[in-house]
C-alpha cells in the first residue's frame, strides 16, 4: 500500500515509517518544516508538507494514499485539551475523505488513564465520554460511520534508541526531571504501575493494525513482561544516577512534577493478550529495564 503518515518524522512516526518501508510499502510522510522533510526524505518515503491545522493538506494525504497511520501530536502536554481537540479535528478531517472506501487508518492513543476492568487495562477499557481523550472518541465516531478505522494505545514509556536522535515517553521526561532536581520521587507509596512499549514494536503493531485490523478496534501497544511500579521505577532512577529517592505527597508532588503530577500518579496496569492473539503481535525488543543504561543514562 501506499500509507500516509503523519508525524513521521517524529519519536514513533520514524520507526513507523521504517517499518512500513521494509515491509514493502510507499510512504507519503507528512513534514512541518525542511529539516523534517529532510530526515523523512532520507529515510526513504515521500514528502507532503503541512501540519495539524492544515487539514485540506490532511485531506490531500489521505485521498492520495492507500491507508492512513496517524501518530502525529503536538507534545505540549501543559495545554493538553487544545492539542487534543487539533488532534480530533486532524482525525476528522482525515476521515471524512476515507468515507465510503475500504481505506484504513490507524490513529494513536494512550492507555494511561483508561479503567480497569478486573484489575487491568484490556483492550475492552473504553475511555470515558467525559474523558479529553479526544483521539478515542474521533476513532469511534469514524467506525461507526463506516469507515475502516481503528486505534492503537501507546503505553506511557515508550522508549527505544532513536537514529534521529529524540528521546520519547514519559519515562524519559522522569529520568530528566530527576537530574535536575537532584533526587528521584514518586507519590505516595507509588504503588501506581506504568507498562512500556519499544518503539520498533509499537511501529510493527501500527504496521500490523493498518494491514490486518478490524474496524472499531483498540489495540494496546504494551510489553506484557514485568511492569514497573512507579517507586521501582524511582529507585532504577536513583540507582542509576546515584541520587537519593523519597515519596512525595499528593500535596508536595505539584512543585516537582507541575503538569505531569496527575500522569504521574494514575494507575495504568495493562495487557495487550488480545492485540497479540487477534493480530500475531509479539514484543520482541529489548525490555525498559535492559536499555535503561544505554538509553537514558
Amino acid at each position: 500500500m501506499k500509507v500516509f503518515v503523519t508525524g513521521a518524522s517524529g519519536f514513533v512516526g520514524s520507526a513507523v515509517v521504517k517499518e512500513l518501508l521494509s515491509n514493502g510499502h510507499q510512504v507519503l510522510g507528512l513534514a512541518r518544516s525542511e529539516e523534517s522533510a529532510k530526515s523523512i526524505r532520507e529515510a526513504g518515503a515521500e514528502v507532503l508538507m503541512g501540519d495539524l491545522d492544515s487539514l485540506d493538506i490532511l485531506q490531500k494525504g489521505a485521498r492520495e494514499a492507500d491507508g492512513v497511520i496517524h501518530t502525529a501530536f503536538i507534545h505540549d502536554f501543559s495545554d493538553y485539551q487544545t492539542n487534543a481537540l487539533k488532534d480530533q479535528k486532524a482525525i476528522e478531517a482525515m476521515g471524512e475523505v476515507l468515507k465510503g472506501t475500504d481505506k484504513p487508518i490507524v490513529v494513536t492513543g494512550g492507555t494511561l488513564g483508561l479503567p480497569l476492568i478486573d484489575g487491568k487495562i484490556t483492550e475492552e477499557s473504553k475511555a470515558p465520554a467525559e474523558s479529553i481523550r479526544f483521539s478515542e472518541k474521533a476513532f469511534v465516531d469514524l467506525s461507526e460511520a463506516g469507515v475502516k478505522a481503528s486505534i492503537v494505545r501507546l503505553s506511557p514509556s515508550v522508549y527505544g534508541n532513536s537514529e534521529l536522535g529524540f528521546k520519547g515517553g514519559f519515562g524519559v521526561m522522569l529520568a530528566e526531571l530527576a537530574k535536575a532536581k537532584g533526587f528521584a520521587t514518586y507519590i505516595g507509596e507509588g504503588n501506581n504501575v506504568w507498562p512500556s512499549v519499544h518503539r520498533a514494536d509499537a511501529a510493527k503493531l501500527f504496521r500490523l493494525a493498518l494491514e490486518k485490523g478490524e474496524v472499531g478496534a483498540r489495540y494496546n501497544a504494551v510489553n506484557n513482561d514485568k511492569q514497573l511500579s512507579m517507586k521501582e521505577f524511582a529507585e532504577l532512577i536513583g540507582e542509576k544516577l546515584d541520587i537519593p529517592v523519597k515519596s512525595l505527597s499528593p500535596e508536595e508532588a505539584p512543585e516537582y512534577f507541575t503538569w505531569m503530577t496527575f500522569f504521574v500518579g494514575a494507575d495504568c496496569p495493562a495487557t495487550s493478550l488480545q492485540t497479540q492473539e487477534k493480530l500475531g503481535w509479539q514484543p520482541s525488543e529489548r525490555s525498559f529495564i535492559e536499555e535503561l543504561d544505554q538509553y537514558f543514562f
